[in-house]
C-alpha cells in the first residue's frame, strides 16, 4: 500500500470515528428509572426539608457526570408555614440563538403531616426523567437554547391546592412564579420562548389528556407527533383543565403546555410509590418530546413578533395579568393599527370577558381528578 494510500484510509477511519461520535444519544428509560429510584430512597422532599436538598445535590452530582453545570437559584418564599428557602434548579445548552425554550417539571413533594409522601409520580417522575433528557438534549442540535428546570415549591402547603393564599399570592407555584418575576425583573422574559412542563408522567395506566389551557398550536404539535409515532393510545383526544406551573408561564404571555396524567388513583396519598408506576411513561414522553423539539423550532420561527401574545389566554389571567396584556395590545394597534387592529379588537374582547384565573362558571379549586376526564372547570392538582 502506498503512503498515501495508507493516508487516506486513516482519514477515513478518523471521520467515521467523528461521525460516530457525534450520533446523538437515544433516550434511556432504565437510566431515568435508576434516577426515580434513588430520589424516592430519599424519602418525603417537600420544600424545605433536609430530604429535598439532598435532592438537590443528587441531581446537580448525576448532570456533573455528563458535563452539564446546574445553576442554583435561590428564594424565600412567604408560605402558610411561614418563610421557606427554595432552590429552581437549572441547565442551560446554548444553541445558535439566545431565545429559549425551557422544558421543566417540579422536584418537590406534597407536605402530608400524620403520613409518609415519597412521592413517586407526583415529584419523583418529573425530576428524574428531566436528568435523563438533560443528558440526551446536550448531544442534539439546536437552533434554540434549550433550558431543562426543576421548580421548587410547586405543592401547596395547605391541604387543597386553593385552601390558603389568594389568586395573587397562592399556596402553590412558588418555583415557577419566581421564575418568571426574575425574568421579567431582568427583562429577560422575552427571550423565553415556550414552555414545555412535565408532571405525573409514569402511570402504568398513562393517558395524557390535553390540557384545555395550554397554548392550542403546541398541544396540536405534541399529540401530532404522538399519534405518528403510535402513542395515540397515550396522548389521546380528550381535554381536562389544570392548574400546575405552566400557568405562571401563561400569565406572561409564553406559550407553554402541560403534560400530565391526572387520572392516578394514588395521586397525594402514602400510596404513590414507584410500585405503582412503569418505565415505559419515561420512555414514551422522552420520545415524543424529542422528536417535537424540532418542529416547535420551526413553528416558533415563523411565528412573527406576536408570539409570546399570541398564548394568553385571558380566562386563566390574574387582573394584574389580564390589564399588562391589553395596554400591550392596545400600544400594538397604535403603533401599527393596519397590522393589529383585528386581532387587538378580538383580544380586548377575550379579556374583558374573561374570568380572570379560571374558566367562567368554574369553581374556586384548584388542579386535581376530573370524575369525568373532560376539562369541567379547573380542577385541583
Amino acid at each position: 500500500m502506498t503512503r498515501g494510500g495508507l493516508g487516506a484510509l486513516v482519514l477515513a477511519a478518523t471521520l467515521a470515528g467523528a461521525a460516530v461520535a457525534a450520533q446523538p444519544e437515544a433516550f434511556d428509560p432504565a437510566r431515568a428509572w435508576t434516577h426515580l429510584e434513588r430520589l424516592v430512597a430519599l424519602g418525603p422532599r417537600p420544600a424545605g426539608s433536609p430530604a429535598l436538598r439532598q435532592a438537590r445535590a443528587y441531581i446537580t452530582r448525576e448532570l456533573a457526570v455528563v458535563g452539564l453545570t446546574v445553576q442554583e437559584q435561590p428564594f424565600t418564599a412567604v408560605t402558610p408555614a411561614g418563610r421557606v428557602d427554595m432552590v429552581n434548579l437549572i441547565v442551560r445548552l446554548p444553541g445558535r440563538r439566545q431565545d429559549r425554550i425551557i422544558l421543566a417539571g417540579h422536584y418537590d413533594t406534597k407536605p402530608l403531616p400524620g403520613g409518609t409522601f415519597v412521592g413517586a409520580n407526583d415529584g419523583g417522575s418529573s425530576a428524574a426523567f428531566l436528568i435523563e433528557l438533560a443528558r440526551v438534549l446536550q448531544t442534539r442540535d439546536r437552533e434554540f437554547t434549550w433550558e431543562i428546570a426543576w421548580f421548587d415549591g410547586e405543592e401547596a402547603f395547605c391541604a387543597n391546592w386553593s385552601d390558603c393564599g389568594t389568586p395573587e399570592s397562592p399556596d402553590n407555584t412558588y418555583g415557577s412564579r419566581h421564575y418568571v418575576a426574575e425574568a421579567q425583573r431582568a427583562g429577560a422574559l422575552p427571550s423565553v420562548r415556550a414552555l414545555i412542563l412535565v408532571d405525573m408522567i409514569a402511570d402504568r395506566q398513562l393517558r395524557f389528556l390535553r390540557e384545555s389551557g395550554s397554548t392550542r398550536w403546541l398541544v396540536d404539535l405534541i399529540w401530532e407527533t404522538a399519534d405518528r409515532l403510535g402513542h395515540g393510545d397515550v396522548f389521546v383526544n380528550q381535554s381536562l383543565a389544570v392548574e400546575d406551573d405552566h400557568q405562571p408561564f401563561l400569565d406572561a404571555g409564553v406559550p407553554a403546555i402541560d403534560i400530565i396524567d391526572l387520572d392516578y388513583p394514588p395521586w397525594h396519598t402514602p400510596g404513590d410509590t414507584i410500585d405503582k408506576l412503569d418505565p415505559q411513561g419515561f420512555a414514551i414522553t422522552g420520545d415524543v418530546l424529542i422528536e417535537s423539539l424540532p418542529a416547535i423550532e420551526k413553528r416558533l420561527i415563523a411565528g412573527g413578533v406576536h408570539r409570546g401574545l399570541n398564548a394568553i389566554h385571558p380566562a386563566r389571567m390574574t387582573a394584574a395579568a389580564a390589564t399588562t396584556a391589553m395596554t400591550i395590545w392596545r400600544a400594538l394597534a397604535a403603533a401599527s393599527p393596519e397590522a393589529n387592529q383585528p386581532r387587538t379588537a378580538a383580544m380586548t374582547s377575550r379579556i374583558a370577558t374573561s374570568s380572570h384565573g379560571r374558566p367562567p362558571g368554574s369553581p374556586s379549586g384548584g388542579r386535581g381528578r376530573s370524575t369525568s376526564g373532560i376539562g369541567v372547570g379547573v380542577p385541583q392538582r
